[in-house]
Parts: structure tokens; sequence; C-alpha cells
């Protein structure tokens, strides 16, 4: 899916976080870690990057609007949608941005470096679609709280689950897991195909125990994201 080299400097990247109150990272999202709602500690970590031109808390909820406004957290109020990637659509059909990048809102331990990161396949033109992943050990691996995600030799994801994966019987322990970090990087032209897909159904979700469902439904359809790396 590359289309040639993208100069960071010259494309106009929008970072979006999606929160609507009924979701589960919404409503982290308002609860106080310190002084801050977890939705600020997110919005002040990922203002931290360098390529993101424009950052953007996206919600349909007037509780998450307010207090976003009371602080200075630019907002756009959207229509109610299923998931963060279809509120992710309705901005872009607002704004013109050249790469979009979906962040979500309970993920307050994010960094510039993840951004960069995550990005650095679409701006050097190996893919449309991003996303991020860090090494966990087993033990981290059991918690189904964390969204596990397996990859090709080329670093292409293949699938997501809460369940430990990869399986395997080696009896050494010598499986190396990973952890999917809930950042979420599209061109235009990719978000505006992924948009048009059917949704996942509510019964592969049950089989799979897939939990990253924007990444799920790409997949589903036949697209692949590239999972970058990132140690620190």
């Amino acid at each position: 899916m590359g289309k040639g080299h993208r100069n960071a400097r010259s494309s106009q990247i929008l970072g979006v976080i999606p929160a609507r109150l009924i979701d589960q990272a919404a409503g982290q999202g308002l609860h106080m870690i310190g002084n801050r709602p977890m939705l600020q500690w997110v919005y002040d970590r990922a203002r931290e990057s360098p390529l993101l031109n424009e950052l953007y808390v996206a919600t349909d909820s007037e509780k998450v609007q307010q207090c976003c406004l009371e602080r200075k957290i630019p907002v756009i109020l959207t229509q109610q949608h299923p998931s963060g990637s279809d509120r992710l659509y309705e901005v872009m059909q607002r704004t013109s941005g050249e790469i979009y990048v979906n962040i979500q809102g309970d993920e307050p331990t994010i960094r510039a470096h993840h951004i960069e990161s995550m990005l650095r396949p679409i701006l050097d033109g190996n893919t449309q679609v991003s996303t991020l992943k860090v090494a966990i050990d087993g033990t981290a691996a059991q918690n189904p709280n964390i969204v596990k995600v397996v990859t090709d030799h080329r670093s292409r994801a293949l699938y997501f689950s809460r369940a430990p994966i990869p399986f395997g019987k080696d009896a050494a322990g010598n499986i190396q897991y990973y952890k999917h970090i809930g950042i979420y990087g599209y061109t235009r032209a990719a978000l505006d195909l992924f948009h048009n897909l059917p949704p996942v159904s509510a019964r592969a979700v049950r089989e799979t125990r897939a939990t990253a469902l924007s990444g799920k439904r790409h997949h589903d359809h036949g697209g692949r994201d590239a999972a970058g790396h990132d140690w620190r």
C-alpha cells in the first residue's frame, strides 16, 4: 500500500483522541490521576510530539466536551459512532489532514517517541496504516487487560487478542510476546477505505476474544497494518 516517501514537515498530521462517555476508555479518561483527568495526561503527552500539527479530543459526550473546554483542550463534538476509528473518519471529513493518528484515551503513558515510531512506516512510504507493539514477558501476556499482537517477519500485524498469543508448547518458555499500544496511524485514503468496510461481527469478536476492533475490522477484509517496534 506504499505510495513513496513522505516528508513529515510537509505532511499535515492530525492527532485525534476519540472518547465517548459510555466507553471504558472514555470513562477512565475522566478519572483523576493526581490533579488531572487521565484524558488530559494523554493529551499533554501526545502534544509533546513535534510530528502532530494539530491534536484534538473527539467526543459525542457533552460532559467530556465540558471537561476539555475547562482545561483548554481542543475538542470536536461529533455524532455517535460504533468505534473510535469511525469517529476519526468524521473528524477527517471536517478537516484537511493528510495523515491521522488515533490515540486511545486510556494511554496516559504515551510518549512522543511512540508516535514517531508508529508514524515512521507511513512517512517512509511502506504502508498506509500503522500501529505499535512493545515486548512484554510471559507473565504480562497472561493478563487479559493487555491486548497482544502477533506479526509476520515484516512486522505486519496478523492478529490481536486478549489471550496470550502466540500459543506455543515450548517447555523452556522461549516465546516472545508483544503488547499492542493503542495508537493507529492512517493516511487519508486508508481511513476512507476503512470506513467503508463492514464492521466485525459480534460472533467473530466472541470467538477470537479480539478487542482491538478497529485493527481486526481492517484485517478481516484483507488489510495489514505495520506494527512498528518500540523497546523503550
